[in-house]
């Protein structure tokens, strides 16, 4: 009898960690719903930033570069960090970053200040909000459903893209963009009182039934960083991340303007980019469901033909500028930004469990961080190059297609 204790206590677990992880969940998400949707709404600071100093495209876009690639680099140390000093201190740290970065950028007068600010602090504040600690703290909670908790809150990305661009842009018209900074800004520092109330001692603990069942499923096998870099595996998902986000976000963040280009009035294609997000939470549930249906590699492979049609309807929306093309573009373009990211994260944590997973993810994640970066600054500079959107479609549905291989080539990978 005393053999089956332990097993009724597994199985019986207590409601309150299930109401605790729902909790850390809703934290994680809304996090990142602020994160990303700040970092996002760049597209719509666009224009009004390079008309408001002269500078041409590649000089504006090397700030959404620069913000992506430091959030990148960052990834591996943010996720040593997170180990170290806990979830607390990572989080607030993030909203201080975006506060003083913000607040600094709404009185700059030189590039360079955008760049360390909105680039470089804003790129930082990001990660430390983002993907890295908030995959590591719900794989505590979640274990076996972290594909699903994953997509949720990697779904911030839309939910925030929808709910501050066209607020962004609203904030623009009626104070200007120094004005919106500030606002964002002060509305970062509050936030901070909240954040540090939290109970994270409780959220960093997890779930000790989880911990245990977790434990039965296979034993560490000891990977380190030095032993992942060695793996073809490693740098299958190290590719598909780098290559993937060429191809994404050398569109993204011109895309609004590239749509007023097209004739769409500036709020209406802030507002129309924007429901992306809507699209992007189906986006990213579905492509978790297929995962539970016909697999990983099948759903990946399914998501990526998703966004080379949507590339193909972005281009034709030069041709015809009506409302039908934009809603297919931001359907199938919209809602699979990212749609891969919560699959990669769990197959990166499959592959590689144990103790040092999260800093091996965080050195995966190096790869998206240094596609976005390139991605959008090569597209700005094709932009000015060739004045034309038809080098960079190309470009990025190249990209996209290079992103794809790996899942149809290493044999990891296609499991």
């Amino acid at each position: 009898m005393d053999q089956n204790v332990p097993r009724e206590e597994v199985v019986s677990a207590p409601a309150k960690p299930v109401h605790t992880a729902l909790g850390v969940l809703a934290v994680c998400f809304a996090l990142s719903v602020f994160g990303r949707g700040l970092g996002e709404s760049f597209s719509v600071f666009l224009l009004p930033i390079s008309e408001s100093f002269g500078w041409n495209r590649a000089d504006v876009v090397s700030v959404y570069s620069l913000s992506a690639l430091a959030g990148g680099l960052a990834s591996p140390l943010i996720g040593r960090l997170f180990d170290y000093s806990g979830p607390r201190s990572v989080y607030s740290l993030g909203l201080l970053l975006f506060g003083g970065a913000f607040l600094f950028a709404a009185h700059a007068s030189h590039l360079w200040q955008i760049q360390l600010s909105v680039g470089l602090c804003v790129g930082l504040g990001i990660a430390l909000i983002g993907n890295v600690p908030n995959s590591i703290l719900l794989g505590r909670w979640f274990g076996p459903k972290l594909p699903t908790a994953m997509a949720v809150v990697y779904s911030a990305t839309g939910a925030g893209v929808l709910a501050l661009l066209p607020a962004s842009q609203l904030l623009i018209e009626h104070l200007g963009w120094r004005g919106a900074y500030q606002i964002f800004g002060v509305t970062a520092l509050l936030l901070l009182l909240p954040l540090l109330i939290l109970p994270w001692r409780l959220f960093s603990e997890g779930q000790p039934h989880l911990t245990r069942i977790l434990s039965d499923d296979g034993p560490d096998e000891g990977w380190t960083l030095g032993r992942a870099v060695r793996h073809h595996a490693f740098w299958a998902l190290f590719a598909t991340f780098f290559f993937t986000a060429i191809g994404m976000y050398a569109l993204t963040p011109q895309i609004v303007a590239y749509l007023i280009d097209a004739g769409f009035p500036p709020l209406h294609a802030a507002t129309a980019w924007g429901f992306s997000g809507v699209v992007l939470l189906f986006g990213m549930l579905g492509v978790s469901w297929l995962d539970g249906i016909i697999g990983r590699r099948p759903s990946v492979l399914f998501s990526y033909a998703m966004s080379v049609f949507g590339i193909f309807l972005l281009w034709l929306l030069q041709r015809y500028p009506n409302v039908w093309v934009l809603t297919g573009f931001v359907v199938c373009f919209g809602s699979m930004i990212g749609s891969r990211g919560p699959l990669l994260t769990a197959t990166a944590m499959k592959l590689f469990k144990g103790k040092h997973v999260g800093t091996i993810y965080g050195a995966i994640a190096i790869g998206s961080g240094l596609g976005s970066a390139f991605g959008s600054w090569s597209g700005g500079l094709i932009h000015d190059a060739t004045h034309s959107y038809n080098p960079l479609i190309v470009y990025a549905l190249i990209s996209v297609i290079l992103g794809m291989i790996p899942f149809l080539l290493v044999p990891a990978l296609r499991r």
